[in-house]
């Protein structure tokens, strides 16, 4: 017999409560989508809901401002439609964009650089600098 995997999560009573947590947080997530207005509900999300606060992460301080000038429209719109919301609690967090890797363009050494570089380290007393400079000849590229 083919069970749903919500029928496993809501087995356990601390998973049944996260269950019935997550699926307010879609609710009243669709719901401020739908009252929000127009450039606000694409900079800000519902971040979390306790104790009849909302609280909304906005994109930057400009959208924040506004939410919280609109908090009690917002408030009383979202209880009209079941949802106990006593106060609106608006922090600012940017969007987390991906990771993107920032690779290097490998950029080889002409000769006479190297030629400059080697005679520098040889000129150099055993240390730090001799060893840093005799470590970037040996792994750089050469351009002839």
């Amino acid at each position: 017999m083919y069970r749903a995997p919500e029928h496993y999560l809501n087995t356990d009573a601390n998973t049944g409560r996260l269950m019935a947590h997550a699926r307010l947080l879609t609710k009243l997530s669709g719901r401020f989508h739908e009252i929000a207005p127009g450039g606000l509900r694409e900079a800000a999300h519902v971040a979390n809901y306790r104790a009849g606060t909302l609280i909304i992460h906005a994109e930057n301080g400009a959208v924040a401002a506004k939410l919280r000038q609109l908090s009690r429209r917002l408030c009383d719109r979202l209880s009209f439609e079941g949802c106990e919301c006593n106060e609106i609690e608006v922090k600012v967090q940017p969007k987390q964009l991906p990771f993107r890797s920032m690779t290097s363009t490998l950029k080889p050494l002409s000769g006479k650089t190297a030629g400059i570089l080697r005679s520098t380290v040889e000129a150099l007393p055993k240390g730090p600098l001799r060893h840093a400079l005799d470590t970037l000849l040996q792994r750089s590229a050469r351009s002839e």
